[in-house]
């Protein structure tokens, strides 16, 4: 299960530089503002849901490089979501950063106010990509990140962002196992898209910057996905967030609004691949939950198709996933 996250968004507060790929506005649909506003609007938001008896959620800072803020907002910000956290409305806090922008003395004073997780957005390991990007960082620095994090005692979570400009066969494998390797927490996997008004726009304009197609991207995110599953890492989310006014935002990339189903269908096919293959028998029927009908059979049920070329009928079912054996 995914947690309830409500999100803060912080759209390039921090940020040392803006990268070639990012338009934080488009995609989180929060406009630049003060720090002030954003931090009034939180307590009164805070506010309106415990009086209400909202149902307990955590919170987290997105959009910027919280560990950047100018104090006093970091220390502002978790003190008001550890006032809501000892009310029993808030029951974690996590912020987004860089790899480069953590210190072990800063976590440890933010994990002091009351932060529990990081998430770093390391986009790739891969040094190439990192320097097409602008990132500003190198793989190896992105990796300290992620053991820094670890050393403060605090969750971590790792961004991945698959078909970044100098991008080459194998990089996002590569990038996966070295996550599997970290074993964070969780993971997000946002590919890469070209949004007008971000330098990639003119990259791709120009000719030289091509996205993933839609049907790369299923593929290569279904086999990260399984590797991921099988690590116990939590994913949390696949694809942009599907945040108003986005999609004219998009000029090219593998964008679709049921990419996490497509991945996630992909990646339990080949899972329940492999388990078929270990019976010993050829397996003639799949029942499963309802409620997980799309996932299993696939957006639009594009993989029913393929179960019945391998002689296997799908059924709903209340009880969990099993197969029936010739």
């Amino acid at each position: 299960m995914r947690p309830r996250i409500h999100p803060v968004f912080l759209p390039f507060a921090g940020c040392p530089h803006r990268c070639l790929f990012c338009d934080q506005p488009s995609q989180t649909g929060v406009g630049v503002r003060p720090l002030a506003v954003i931090h009034d609007e939180l307590a009164a938001m805070l506010s309106r849901l415990f009086l209400t008896h909202a149902p307990p959620r955590e919170i987290g800072f997105y959009g910027g490089t919280f560990t950047s803020l100018p104090a006093p907002w970091p220390k502002r910000f978790l003190e008001l979501a550890t006032q809501y956290k000892d009310k029993g409305l808030i029951t974690k806090v996590r912020c987004s950063t860089r790899p480069d922008a953590v210190t072990s003395r800063g976590l440890e004073q933010l994990k002091g106010l009351g932060l529990d997780m990081v998430e770093l957005g390391i986009q790739s390991f891969n040094d190439e990509a990192l320097a097409q990007s602008g990132r500003g960082y190198t793989g190896r620095t992105a990796h300290w990140g992620c053991t820094i994090v670890r050393q403060a005692g605090l969750k971590l979570a790792i961004q991945l962002l698959p078909g970044l400009p100098g991008d080459a066969p194998g990089t996002f494998a590569r990038d996966i196992e070295i996550t599997t390797k970290i074993k964070p927490d969780a993971a997000r996997l946002y590919p890469c898209m070209v949004l007008d008004g971000t330098p990639l726009a003119e990259t791709w304009k120009s000719g030289d910057y091509t996205p993933w197609s839609l049907e790369r991207t299923r593929q290569e995110l279904a086999v990260g996905l399984g590797a991921l599953w099988r690590a116990g890492i939590q994913v949390i989310r696949i694809g942009l967030a599907p945040e108003p006014g986005l999609d004219k935002r998009i000029l090219a990339g593998p964008h679709h609004p049921s990419l996490g189903q497509m991945v996630r269908s992909l990646a339990l096919f080949d899972h329940i691949l492999l388990m078929a293959a270990g019976l010993g028998r050829t397996p003639v029927e799949l029942r499963y939950p309802e409620r997980y009908s799309g996932e299993i059979s696939g957006h639009n049920a594009e993989l029913e198709p393929a179960f019945a070329r391998l002689g296997i009928e799908l059924r709903t079912s209340w009880k969990y996933g099993q197969f029936l054996l010739r």
